[in-house]
């Protein structure tokens, strides 16, 4: 047996209010974009088809020593951009400012504690972003990201990220149950040698 399972980063919920916010006189005016809503918001670090049942026990661990070795860092939810391209969109993002080669790492990291556990997981370029719609077929989207581009949350501090289950539901979307969450350390110091 296995699980769809993906390992995020949640921005704290008066950051996703504060998007919400610069959301919503938008969400009423095109049909042929699906937005997301604030409960779904993330930012992926790593995601994994399948997730067998006998790996996930030691996925965890290996999720646990890459938190232990991972300082908190700071981000902003700022900019735009979309996939695979403005002319030919799919996805309407928005991206992260702030402490980025930190997430950059992280994502690397837990890449990694993946592939040593035996899971396989997407291969594309990471690219840190947020969803915040999809389009029903792919469209120019370059008025989007103009508004888009022009909204820039707080910066918060990054303090945890988390391993979470994505249960398909028939025509209504996705749910997602977190499975554990992983808070960032910063490295010990080791005593001096002498």
């Amino acid at each position: 047996m296995t699980a769809r399972m993906f390992v995020a980063i949640r921005p704290p919920e008066d950051i996703l209010d504060d998007l919400d916010r610069f959301a919503e006189p938008r969400r009423a005016a095109d049909s042929t974009v699906r937005w997301t809503t604030p409960d779904s918001w993330h930012l992926t670090l790593a995601f994994a088809e399948a997730v067998p049942a006998d790996a996930e026990e030691e996925f965890v661990d290996r999720l646990r020593a890459v938190a232990d070795k991972h300082a908190p860092f700071d981000l902003q939810l700022a900019g735009a951009g979309s996939f695979p391209s403005p002319a030919r969109a799919k996805v309407l993002w928005t991206g992260v400012a702030g402490q980025t080669d930190q997430v950059i790492r992280l994502s690397a990291a837990v890449r990694r504690a993946a592939s040593v556990a035996g899971i396989e997981v997407d291969g594309g370029r990471f690219r840190p972003h947020l969803t915040l719609a999809r389009m029903n077929r792919a469209q120019e989207a370059t008025r989007w990201l103009r508004i888009f581009e022009l909204f820039a949350g707080r910066p918060w501090r990054v303090t945890e990220f988390e391993l979470i289950e994505s249960v398909l539901r028939a025509g209504r979307g996705n749910r997602y149950r977190t499975e554990e969450r992983f808070p960032l350390r910063l490295p010990s110091l080791r005593a001096p040698t002498r």
